[in-house]
């Protein structure tokens, strides 16, 4: 049975130039705002068989905050990003140029005692490779732009850099559709 896998991000929960590592900020003002602004349009992935969110706040609450009523899924964490956590890409490269370098080059590389970009995007692949598959057509999952990235480097079986080139907006979906193990992207024409 081909399962729809419908993946949201996470609303936001500061202002793009303040975005940090594994920030736990809950939905700010703009954040919410977004959310109610497109929850209709949303409505229909409340329907979903199985309906998930990352274990973050903003995850969570932008979930709530649809109708979804998710269950937590730890799996669905943002990367673990060590002694970085916390902070922003610009404080980081401005502390330790060397080791951001190196982070962007090598997915195998995690010089900030964290997980590496390769484990990350193994992890939300297994995550999405044990997804029930009997008896379930659709399932909804709003999580942190990084997994969603991660999960779609996964399902293409693109190679790990390509984690860097794709822009995943706060509130934007993106379906897969297909059995665990073997995923298709499917664009939506628009009505």
């Amino acid at each position: 049975m081909t399962v729809r896998l419908t993946l949201v991000a996470a609303a936001r929960g500061s202002d793009l130039y303040d975005e940090r590592f594994e920030d736990d900020r809950p939905l700010d003002r703009a954040g919410w705002y977004e959310t109610q602004l497109v929850a209709h349009a949303l409505l229909p992935l409340c329907a979903a068989d199985l309906r998930y969110c990352s274990p973050s706040p903003r995850s969570r609450a932008t979930g709530e905050a649809l109708g979804f009523a998710p269950l937590l899924q730890p799996a669905l964490r943002d990367c673990d990003m060590g002694r970085w956590r916390g902070h922003t890409l610009a404080e980081v490269a401005a502390r330790e140029p060397a080791a951001v370098d190196a982070w962007l080059a090598d997915p195998r590389a995690a010089p900030y005692g964290g997980e590496p970009l390769l484990a990350f995007i193994s992890r939300i692949g297994g995550w999405l490779d044990t997804r029930p598959a009997e008896g379930i057509a659709a399932i909804a999952a709003v999580a942190e732009p990084a997994v969603v990235r991660a999960a779609l480097v996964y399902a293409l079986k693109a190679p790990p850099r390509t984690y860097w080139y794709v822009d995943v907006r706060p509130l934007s979906t993106v379906t897969l559709t297909g059995t665990p193990g073997r995923w298709n992207l499917r664009l939506d024409a628009v009505a």
